[in-house]
């Protein structure tokens, strides 16, 4: 006893009683993982689960709201997992680039689950649907949330089993299918990313993403950093479903109800996005400057080849799979690109894309029901039914094109002023004419499914009415997430001037993790 009296814990562990804007950092995922629990633990009152996952969901919002406030006003916040001192234990460390990522993330999964109460019935929510969806938030939370670069793999565990759930509700064939493809090529890419977190641990001896950060420079030129890069890279753009290795995306995106798709387009690939902002921009910075020739390559692949590939739809589910690739595409130009100007783009688009993917897919699924079809050839007349709805989906079409006034707008005119400074044209040409070729796709669609006249009705009888589903106006409660969304993408695209600065920081923050840095290892503290 006398000898373990005399140890000083002062060296293992962090002493000082943690501040409250610490225990924000970590909040967001504690509220997830506790009401995804409550949900379980209320599965006989599955009346009440929608109820208790949009108040949590709202907290949730709440508390990463406070949590930007807090690293705009004072910089990154850390706390340290089992108060062992850095680089050991686990870090949850938040700077402004996860914070926005978080708040949006947390914004449209409260617009899916409001949403979700008119699209998901008794059996899918009897299946799990809203533990899922809090379980997936504590998932998507943790990724962007983290300071460890292996506690960032296991967040994507959590999301993978949780996405899995969320595919496969409803059992059917085509789910089943869909779920196949997806789990398979997803696991490939988990995999590759434990073997690159394997490699990294071996080479450094840390996990902590501020000392490898701090490490990198020791070890450049005597490790390799070059091939531990390149794996980061192909893991992170096979979750991110950049090209050659984004066909599982437009296999299995259109397979689930249409709110899963929606969560799925507008959460699952940005986290991959994020991961590879984190680890080519903040920890290996000269490896991604070296292989940004090789990411702007796949960035054009990715953005023109998925743009003909919405041309060649007739699906309007298929065919935003694979506008959803585009939107990585052009987010990938931005890691290419580099600097500022560059990542302060794809951090803008990335934003963007979330809140407009989300937006479409829910569009989607209330213009199929009020036209009684996904497929184009079964569509038709939805302006003379809804013209107000009609009104709402060509803003989100333009904005999905990248016409002003729309927020899609700006994000890409900073990428091709970007790419035109640094000489790199043929980038530029790649960005404006995948806009252009979505700007057809989009037109396409309004064509025939909006302005072309409906057919003459049928009479309804015994034998038709089967057949012809009564036509149903916009419901209200489908149509106020959509609007509130709707809402988001005007306000940034006609007042960019907030997002555009808030981009700007966050971009600073993972070139320059100066300050990054100081929030895990203030001065004086362990080195």
């Amino acid at each position: 006893m006398a000898a373990s009296s005399s140890v000083d814990f002062a060296h293992a562990w962090v002493m000082a009683p943690a501040a409250a804007d610490q225990w924000l950092v970590i909040l967001p995922v504690a509220l997830s993982l506790g009401f995804g629990a409550a949900l379980m633990m209320m599965r006989h009152a599955i009346r009440l689960h929608a109820i208790v996952a949009i108040i949590g969901l709202s907290i949730l919002v709440a508390v990463d709201f406070l949590l930007l406030g807090r690293v705009l006003a004072g910089g990154p916040v850390t706390m340290m997992m089992g108060r062992w001192l850095p680089p050991f234990g686990i870090a949850f460390t938040v700077d402004v680039a996860g914070a926005l990522f978080a708040l949006t993330a947390a914004v449209v999964a409260l617009v899916g689950a409001v949403y979700a109460t008119k699209d998901i019935g008794v059996s899918g929510r009897r299946y799990g649907f809203y533990p899922f969806l809090m379980v997936l938030m504590a998932g998507v939370s943790g990724a962007f949330l983290t300071g460890d670069i292996f506690n960032l793999y296991v967040w994507f565990e959590v999301l993978l089993i949780s996405s899995f759930g969320l595919l496969i509700l409803g059992s059917e064939r085509e789910q089943i299918d869909g779920a196949l493809k997806y789990s398979v090529l997803n696991l490939i890419g988990t995999t590759l990313f434990l073997i690159a977190v394997g490699y990294l641990y071996a080479i450094f001896g840390t996990l902590n993403m501020a000392d490898i950060a701090r490490k990198a420079i020791e070890h450049r030129g005597t490790a390799p950093l070059m091939t531990l890069g390149a794996l980061f890279v192909l893991a992170f753009g096979m979750k991110a479903a950049a090209f050659p290795v984004n066909f599982w995306l437009p296999a299995s995106y259109h397979t689930p109800r249409i709110v899963v798709s929606a969560l799925f387009a507008g959460l699952l690939t940005k986290v991959g996005v994020y991961a590879l902002l984190r680890t080519m921009v903040m920890l290996f910075p000269v490896e991604g400057e070296a292989l940004s020739l090789v990411i702007g390559i796949a960035a054009a692949a990715t953005m023109v080849l998925a743009a003909m590939g919405a041309l060649a739809q007739a699906d309007i589910r298929r065919m935003l799979g694979f506008v959803v690739i585009a939107g990585i595409g052009n987010m990938l130009a931005g890691v290419a690109i580099g600097g500022n100007p560059g990542l302060s783009a794809a951090i803008f688009y990335a934003l963007h894309s979330i809140v407009l993917m989300t937006a479409l897919y829910l569009l989607a699924g209330e213009a199929a029901r009020i036209g009684g079809s996904f497929s184009l050839a079964g569509l038709s007349g939805l302006y003379a039914k809804a013209p107000g709805f009609a009104a709402l989906s060509l803003a989100l079409f333009f904005a999905a094109s990248g016409l002003p006034p729309l927020s899609g707008f700006w994000p890409k005119a900073m990428l091709v002023k970007s790419a035109i400074d640094i000489g790199a044209w043929w980038l530029a040409g790649s960005i404006l004419l995948s806009g252009f070729l979505l700007t057809i796709a989009f037109g396409r669609v309004f064509l025939l499914a909006y302005w072309r006249p409906a057919p003459e009705a049928v009479p309804v009888t015994i034998e038709t009415i089967a057949l012809a589903p009564p036509v149903e106006a916009p419901r209200f409660s489908a149509l106020a997430p959509i609007l509130l969304l709707s809402a988001l993408v005007v306000w940034f695209g006609l007042f960019p001037e907030q997002l555009i600065g808030w981009s700007r920081i966050a971009a600073e923050g993972l070139s320059n993790p100066a300050a990054y840095l100081q929030s895990v290892f203030p001065e004086g503290g362990a080195q």
